[in-house]
Protein backbone atom coordinates (compact mmCIF):
# COMPACT_ATOMS: atom_id res chain seq x y z
CA UNK A 1 0.00 0.00 0.00
CA UNK A 2 0.97 3.44 -1.34
CA UNK A 3 1.11 6.55 1.26
CA UNK A 4 -1.45 9.00 0.67
CA UNK A 5 -4.08 6.14 -0.41
CA UNK A 6 -7.50 7.67 -1.06
CA UNK A 7 -10.84 6.05 0.65
CA UNK A 8 -14.00 5.82 -1.26
CA UNK A 9 -16.68 7.96 0.10
CA UNK A 10 -18.36 4.92 1.63
CA UNK A 11 -14.72 4.16 3.40
CA UNK A 12 -14.38 7.34 4.43
CA UNK A 13 -17.59 7.50 6.29
CA UNK A 14 -17.30 4.35 8.13
CA UNK A 15 -13.67 5.94 9.37
CA UNK A 16 -14.59 9.28 10.34
CA UNK A 17 -18.19 7.31 12.19
CA UNK A 18 -15.39 5.15 13.99
CA UNK A 19 -13.73 7.94 15.43
CA UNK A 20 -16.72 9.85 16.13
CA UNK A 21 -17.76 7.18 18.37
CA UNK A 22 -14.59 6.25 19.64
CA UNK A 23 -15.30 7.27 23.19
CA UNK A 24 -18.10 4.56 23.06
CA UNK A 25 -16.35 1.61 21.87
CA UNK A 26 -13.01 2.62 24.56
CA UNK A 27 -16.20 2.65 27.24
CA UNK A 28 -17.87 -0.41 26.34
CA UNK A 29 -14.08 -2.02 25.64
CA UNK A 30 -13.37 -1.29 29.13
CA UNK A 31 -16.69 -2.74 31.05
CA UNK A 32 -15.92 -5.81 28.96
CA UNK A 33 -12.50 -5.98 30.73
CA UNK A 34 -13.79 -5.51 34.26
CA UNK A 35 -16.42 -8.18 33.98
CA UNK A 36 -14.04 -10.67 32.57
CA UNK A 37 -11.75 -9.40 35.47
CA UNK A 38 -14.97 -10.33 38.19
CA UNK A 39 -15.10 -13.60 35.93
CA UNK A 40 -11.29 -14.51 36.58
CA UNK A 41 -10.90 -13.74 39.93
CA UNK A 42 -7.89 -16.04 40.94
CA UNK A 43 -6.43 -16.65 37.53
CA UNK A 44 -3.24 -14.45 38.00
CA UNK A 45 -2.29 -14.88 34.13
CA UNK A 46 -5.54 -14.50 32.46
CA UNK A 47 -5.79 -11.01 34.99
CA UNK A 48 -2.18 -10.00 33.98
CA UNK A 49 -3.34 -9.77 30.53
CA UNK A 50 -6.67 -7.86 31.28
CA UNK A 51 -4.89 -5.13 32.64
CA UNK A 52 -2.59 -4.89 29.49
CA UNK A 53 -5.99 -4.85 27.79
CA UNK A 54 -7.24 -2.46 30.00
CA UNK A 55 -3.69 -0.31 29.75
CA UNK A 56 -3.99 -0.38 26.53
CA UNK A 57 -7.86 0.66 25.84
CA UNK A 58 -7.23 3.38 28.71
CA UNK A 59 -4.16 5.17 26.67
CA UNK A 60 -7.22 5.81 23.87
CA UNK A 61 -9.26 7.85 25.98
CA UNK A 62 -9.75 11.12 26.68
CA UNK A 63 -9.49 10.50 30.91
CA UNK A 64 -7.33 11.92 33.33
CA UNK A 65 -3.75 10.57 33.33
CA UNK A 66 -3.29 10.71 36.52
CA UNK A 67 -6.41 8.61 37.75
CA UNK A 68 -5.36 6.67 35.36
CA UNK A 69 -2.04 5.51 36.64
CA UNK A 70 -3.46 5.54 40.29
CA UNK A 71 -5.77 2.82 38.67
CA UNK A 72 -3.47 0.53 36.76
CA UNK A 73 -0.85 0.40 40.03
CA UNK A 74 -3.24 -0.27 42.28
CA UNK A 75 -5.01 -3.08 40.10
CA UNK A 76 -8.05 -0.98 41.30
CA UNK A 77 -10.82 -3.48 39.77
CA UNK A 78 -14.06 -0.77 41.15
CA UNK A 79 -11.51 2.14 40.34
CA UNK A 80 -11.60 0.62 36.87
CA UNK A 81 -14.96 0.10 36.47
CA UNK A 82 -15.62 4.20 37.95
CA UNK A 83 -12.92 5.12 34.82
CA UNK A 84 -15.13 3.08 32.10
CA UNK A 85 -18.30 4.58 33.67
CA UNK A 86 -16.50 8.00 33.40
CA UNK A 87 -15.42 7.40 29.70
CA UNK A 88 -18.77 7.51 27.84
Amino acid sequence: MAGGQEYSRNQRKIIDRYYQNEDTIVATRLAEIVSDMALAEGDQKKLDRLWKRAEQALARSKLNQAEIRTVLEKRDIVGLGRLAAKAT
